[in-house]
């Protein structure tokens, strides 16, 4: 449930989760071509101070771009970005330094799958690089500038749920992430080799070819959406699909909103990458679509971060209004509970002063919506709120964390003021405070009691 603690009376702020993708195909965001243990550390912890300056709390880390792997992994070879040539380990845990580096400063680390892309090339004289040798070369169709995981065999899905279960057993991840690539489109494939023959061993009952792909693309969702539930139910599922439905589900034959309704991915985060008008994708429109059309999934959006300043981008790139006005229309949706930008390296750069705008959306702490399944009760209240000149005391059991919560006036909506391990917080303003735990899973308690400052 991603509402705030229930109050008759007190107005609490929306929760919000605060993503940033970092990309690592083609070294895009990290390693950067950086394959030395210290610069590839000292690159990703400039990334988490300034999230964390900005008030982020969540990153979504794409550990498997090409059909690969960013740790040891007993199904697939390690990443090329991992030490430089794909195949080679690299002399420490990349994955695990890369997550208790960001729970140590608050922020939630999803690991970012691509679910069926192995390879890409330029054209057919380049070769695919050899499949790691588990895998049976009719497991992957080569279509003529990308080789993917035929998602049309029933051995190659439960191969991704298992590659995925030794990630979520060994990892402690926050979530597992699927980006908007499914079956290829035309346009990125090439000249497409057939997958016919697999339509007919595989296709009974479906009325034609287009109608079984999508339900290949159901049924890998739904394993690996029933593998997280047994094996790590506090993991999250999310999917990032293309800003189109229609688009989604011609193309890539990902009937996003079926996932929704049915249940297995709990977020829908669409990449509405599109000024508001686009004559094409606005919005607007595709925001109306994807916060009605989401099921019992939470929608966040996912922001185009690196149009803002760029001279090819449109006229409504070259202003951060654009993404104020973008922020006012999902932050006033009911649907919506948070936000993604693409990607890493735009914050750092901040074009047209773009990371300063996050900066004042993001002036006050949010606290992250509960989103996944928990066989956990909820933590308990915390007890002893008491104030004592400018010290706001408390009691919270260990292992939570405490939300620090301020109102004006009783009447008036409040604001976090802090999520914090310590028992104790230094307040300055008059008005009233109260406090929540909060569990590891982002499930809150109720609040204590207010008490007012005069």
């Amino acid at each position: 449930d991603p509402n705030p603690p229930t109050s008759n009376t007190l107005k609490f702020p929306k929760k919000e989760m605060r993503g940033v993708w970092i990309a690592s195909a083609w070294g895009l965001d990290w390693p950067r071509e950086n394959y030395n243990e210290e610069a590839q550390k000292s690159l990703y912890i400039s990334y988490l101070e300034k999230f964390k300056e900005l008030k982020i709390n969540a990153v979504f880390f794409q550990v498997r771009a090409m059909g690969d792997a960013f740790y040891a992994s007993q199904y697939e070879p390690w990443s090329v970005n991992a030490a430089g040539q794909r195949g080679r380990a690299a002399n420490y845990d990349i994955l695990k330094f890369m997550i208790d580096e960001a729970h140590a400063r608050g922020i939630e680390f999803h690991a970012w799958v691509n679910p069926f892309r192995v390879a890409t090339r330029a054209n057919t004289s380049q070769l695919y690089p050899d499949l790691h040798s588990s895998i049976p070369s009719n497991w992957v169709l080569n279509h003529e500038k990308i080789q993917i995981y035929n998602p049309g065999k029933p051995e190659v899905r439960q191969r991704l749920a298992d590659i995925l279960k030794e990630l979520v057993q060994k990892y402690e991840v926050d979530g597992i992430h699927f980006d908007d690539y499914f079956y290829p489109s035309a346009s990125s494939a090439g000249t497409m080799q057939s997958d016919a023959a697999d339509y007919q061993t595989y296709g009974a009952g479906h009325a034609n070819i287009e109608s079984w792909r999508r339900s290949n693309v159901d049924a890998t969702m739904k394993i690996v959406s029933d593998m997280i539930k047994a094996t790590k139910p506090a993991v999250v599922f999310s999917v990032s699909p293309a800003p189109n439905h229609q688009s989604n589900f011609n193309n890539l034959f990902a009937d996003v909103p079926k996932w929704g309704k049915e249940g297995w991915v709990d977020v829908i985060m669409p990449q509405l990458y599109q000024e508001i008008g686009n004559p094409y994708n606005d919005f607007r429109q595709n925001l109306a679509f994807w916060s009605q059309n989401s099921g019992t999934a939470s929608v966040m959006i996912g922001y185009g971060l690196y149009k803002f300043g760029d001279p090819t981008a449109g006229a409504a790139f070259q202003s951060p209004s654009e993404l104020i006005r973008q922020f006012e229309l999902t932050r006033s949706n009911s649907k919506v509970f948070g936000h993604a930008m693409y990607s890493a390296k735009t914050i750092m750069s901040n074009p047209i002063g773009i990371t300063q705008t996050l900066k004042d959306l993001y002036a006050k702490p949010a606290v992250i919506p509960f989103l996944g399944r928990s066989i956990a009760t909820n933590p308990s209240k915390p007890t002893g709120i008491s104030i004592s000149a400018n010290e706001l005391k408390w009691t919270h059991s260990a292992g939570n964390m405490a939300v620090v919560y301020y109102f004006p006036t009783k009447e008036s909506e409040g604001e976090v003021l802090a999520i914090t391990e310590n028992q104790t917080f230094t307040i300055s303003k008059n008005g009233w405070y109260c406090v929540t735990a909060l569990n590891a899973d982002n499930k809150e308690s109720e609040h204590t009691d207010l008490v007012e400052k005069k």
